[in-house]
């Protein structure tokens, strides 16, 4: 499964310098630890529990599970028998027995420059025990589910740990989704209680957040499901006691006087005024291994949202060890993922991992080009950030404005980049890995899920070899396998479903309320295997390359073409910022190519750019994946994380209007300006 050795050519290196204080040095030192992950797992795994702090041992072995429908119901276990806490582990542990209180947990960097926040593991410790003896004075107790809807604020941080703490199970759902998708979420899950704040900015938008909750809470009323408390932070309201995190009222360039924010005083209830003169005290609550740590929907193209649960302590152990040794993190670091926490990378590798880990992390409330496309690397000289971790996405937007907005800063304290979310095309990555990183910084191409919990197949940057766009070798105890349509696994190079043979401890456990939807999900087309939904390669020298969503790939005239594959081969040519590629019925062939491309700024649409592309395509493909269709995009529908919605361009593509829900769009205007340049014939 791994090569015997790793390949010199056509990789990319990490230094010598990382080498020598790195926790995984080499690539043999690596397959030495992968082999034991596989062989011996319960002496790997028992190894970095010793780390943690367990009220009770587990019995027996450490992970118990069955992958195979055939023989019964789907079940992970892990570490069956112990009891642990895990707010306990990430703050108690390094304040007390590691002697962190003084150190900085998060740097809060707001949506303006200049508000900006430093909190303590010790000052994180005392606010989240005094939020917890706050939910417990509401009536909240182990089991019980809390929903969470708040920007990125500190606050966030201190609700989610302080549901962990009292053993009550969190449920947060991005600021960014609609009144409808938050009443969907609570009452799939059941929850009792939410958390909110009045709003926020997101660049120069003003989000009314409690307008929003409130119609949620109508929503969810009018379906018979009454929550009869809402906490609500006031973040952009002026608060006339000093009584919140930080010990000032909001600046003012992030106050707004004329926010409306509606108040029922019957179930709201002020954060501000509830934590006032509480104990910052308050025992955890010691849960079994397998007791429901949270919550969190994850989309299909498809059906309503499912929501992932993960339970403590195989979560908790996963998370820290696989920031710990994909990001290798050393105590002096600096560490900065851009994502929201209302998405699981948020949950991993913002709070639980590097928390964990005893790291001091950005936080950061803004966006990559406001209130110009120079913010990111403004904020990481300002920190010094080491390892900096953020989407392809956000990589492509910035590559639009060239390196002189990035070259503004020095970055000379950058020793790690990382990307998640989908997979990265290689012009991209060499234009982070050139300009961002000034080829000195190896990058952690990172592939994972909602539901996998953490990284499971990723670069380790001073250990793996880096071929630009590959997200290269499993991580520690997952064993991936490519099969065929038949199930059938596929040795050496092939292509086709990627699956995996064997749990890990960060995997989840099933789909809240709906165990056997779980199953049909992931385990019943391939018997024995956990199936992702997505396509990937394997190439000569035993890399991987995830070649996107199943259901994004096209079948046309019998061949199974990669829609990443043609987004790559457009996105090659000097003229795209971003391309998006979708299947358009055709009566002979089955599927078209119908391909969307975003131009960079001053370049014009023409036929003799679309015969530029069509043969780079034809070239770096083959003639059947040239495209049939390419329609001029100024603009792509994207999520409020910043997704491609492709379900969408596949009705712009057909010419449906029927575009079912469109609530977390971040821009719908752009939706009829698709329409009116879509291509009706081919070109």
């Amino acid at each position: 499964m791994i090569p015997d050795k790793a390949p010199k050519e056509g990789v990319f290196l990490g230094s010598h310098d990382l080498k020598k204080e790195a926790h995984v040095p080499s690539f043999e030192k690596y397959k030495e630890l992968y082999m034991k992950s596989i062989e011996n797992p319960d002496e790997f795994w028992g190894d970095i529990a010793k780390d943690f702090f367990w009220k009770n041992k587990h019995t027996g072995q450490f992970l118990d599970y069955n992958f195979d429908v055939t023989r019964g119901e789907i079940f992970v276990k892990c570490m069956e028998g112990a009891s642990t806490n895990i707010c306990y582990n990430l703050l108690d542990r390094n304040v007390h027995e590691r002697k962190l209180g003084d150190k900085v947990a998060f740097y809060w960097e707001g949506n303006e420059p200049g508000d900006q926040l430093t909190v303590t593991y010790r000052e994180l410790l005392q606010r989240v025990c005094q939020f917890a003896n706050v939910l417990k004075s509401q009536g909240v107790k182990k089991g019980d589910h809390v929903s969470i809807y708040m920007p990125m604020v500190v606050e966030l941080v201190v609700a989610m740990l302080a549901c962990a703490r009292i053993g009550a199970v969190h449920s947060i759902v991005f600021a960014g989704f609609s009144a409808e998708s938050l009443c969907e979420r609570i009452l799939d899950s059941q929850c009792s209680l939410l958390i909110t704040a009045d709003g926020f900015y997101r660049g120069d938008k003003l989000i009314s957040l409690k307008l929003l909750a409130d119609e949620a809470l109508q929503k969810c009323r009018d379906k018979g499901f009454p929550v009869e408390k809402c906490i609500m932070l006031k973040h952009l309201s002026k608060e006339t006691e000093e009584t919140h995190l930080g010990s000032q009222s909001p600046p003012a360039k992030r106050c707004c006087p004329d926010l409306q924010i509606p108040w029922n005083p019957k179930v709201d209830l002020c954060w501000y005024t509830l934590v006032r003169g509480v104990s910052d005290e308050c025992e955890p609550e010691w849960c079994e291994s397998e007791d429901p740590l949270f919550i969190l929907y994850t989309s299909g193209s498809t059906g309503r949202p499912k929501g992932v649960l993960h339970t403590v302590s195989g979560y908790m152990l996963y998370t820290a060890v696989s920031f710990k040794l994909v990001f290798d993190y050393q105590p002096d670091d600096i560490y900065w993922c851009t994502a929201d926490i209302g998405w699981i990378t948020g949950h991993s590798y913002i709070t639980y991992g590097p928390l964990a880990n005893g790291a001091t992390s950005v936080l950061f409330e803004g966006l990559p080009t406001y209130p110009d496309v120079s913010r990111m690397w403004e904020i990481v000289d300002k920190y010094h950030v080491t390892k900096f971790y953020t989407a392809p996405t956000a990589i492509r937007l910035l590559m639009k404005y060239g390196s002189g907005p990035v070259q503004k800063y020095k970055r000379e304290s950058l020793k790690i980049l990382g990307t998640v979310g989908e997979p990265i095309n290689p012009e991209a990555w060499q234009w982070y890995y050139t300009v961002v990183g000034e080829k000195r910084c190896p990058i952690v191409d990172t592939f994972w899920q909602t539901e996998t919990g953490g990284h499971v197949l990723t670069p380790l940057p001073a250990a793996t070899p880096m071929k630009p766009g590959s997200a290269t070798f499993p991580f520690f105890g997952v064993v991936p396998a490519i099969l065929n349509e038949s199930g059938e696994e596929l040795e050496g190079p092939s292509e086709g479903y990627l699956v995996f043979k064997q749990p890990w401890p960060g995997v989840m456990r099933t789909v809240y309320g709906n165990h056997q939807r779980f199953e049909a999900t992931y385990f019943k087309k391939f018997p024995g295997y956990y199936v992702t939904g997505d396509g990937c390669r394997r190439d000569k020298d035993g890399y991987y390359w995830i070649t996107g969503r199943i259901d994004d790939m096209l079948n046309v005239s019998g061949h199974l073409l990669s829609t990443a594959e043609v987004e790559s081969a457009l996105g090659e040519h000097e003229a795209i910022a971003e391309a998006a590629v979708v299947g358009r019925p055709h009566p002979v062939k089955g599927e078209s190519l119908y391909c969307f491309v975003t131009l960079n700024d001053g370049v014009t649409y023409n036929q003799t750019l679309e015969a530029e592309l069509k043969k780079r395509v034809r070239q770096r493909i083959g003639a059947i994946a040239t495209p049939d269709y390419i329609q001029n995009a100024p603009g792509l529908p994207k999520t409020r994380s910043g997704k491609i919605m492709r379900r969408v361009l596949r009705k712009i593509a057909c010419g449906e209007r029927d575009l079912g829900d469109i609530s977390t769009l971040a821009d719908c205007s752009v939706i009829e300006e698709l329409f009116q340049n879509r291509c009706c014939t081919a070109i």
